[in-house]
C-alpha cells in the first residue's frame, strides 16, 4: 500500500489522549470540538476508545479512556502533555470559534487576541477539556 501522504514527512498523523471519564470528556468537550473541526469519529469502542478523523488535515485523534487516575488535578507543567493546537483559517474564524466554546460552556482559558510574542500576525483562543488539557484554535501569518 501507497503512502497517503506523499512528502508529508513531519507532519502530525494522529494524538491519543486518555480522559478520565470517555462518554463524559466527549459528551461535553470533543464531540462540538472536533467535530466542528472537521474530524469525525471513525471508530468506537464504548469505555475503551474513539478514533477521530479530519480527511482534510489527513490526521486523526483517539480518546482513551484513562486506566489509573492521578494524584491531583492535571498540571500541564509537569512532564506531559502541555497542549495542542489547531490551526485556523483566519483571526475571524478564532473569533467564531470561541463564541461557539461560550456556548457549548466549554472554559476559556485565554480570549482571542494577538499574541505577538509567539510570533508574526500569532491570534489565538485557549481552552481546556473536562480534564484541564489545554487547548488552543490559532491563525498565524507565516514569512516565507
Amino acid at each position: 500500500m501507497a503512502n497517503v501522504l506523499k512528502g508529508a514527512r513531519g507532519a502530525v498523523n494522529h494524538l491519543t489522549l486518555s480522559v478520565s471519564d470517555l462518554a463524559a470528556c466527549e459528551a461535553a468537550f470533543y464531540t462540538p470540538v472536533l467535530t466542528e473541526l472537521g474530524y469525525e469519529k471513525v471508530e468506537e469502542h464504548p469505555g475503551q476508545f474513539t478514533v477521530w478523523f479530519n480527511a482534510a488535515a489527513v490526521s486523526a485523534i483517539s480518546l482513551s479512556q484513562a486506566e489509573r487516575s492521578h494524584d491531583g488535578p492535571y498540571d500541564r507543567y509537569r512532564p506531559g502533555f502541555h497542549h495542542f493546537a489547531f490551526w485556523a483559517d483566519s483571526p475571524a474564524d478564532v473569533d467564531a470559534f470561541h463564541d461557539k466554546l461560550i456556548g457549548w460552556s466549554i472554559p476559556v482559558l485565554d480570549a482571542p487576541k494577538a499574541y505577538p510574542q509567539y510570533g508574526p500576525g500569532y491570534y489565538a483562543v485557549f481552552f481546556a477539556d473536562p480534564d484541564g488539557l489545554k487547548f488552543e484554535l490559532t491563525y498565524q501569518t507565516i514569512e516565507a
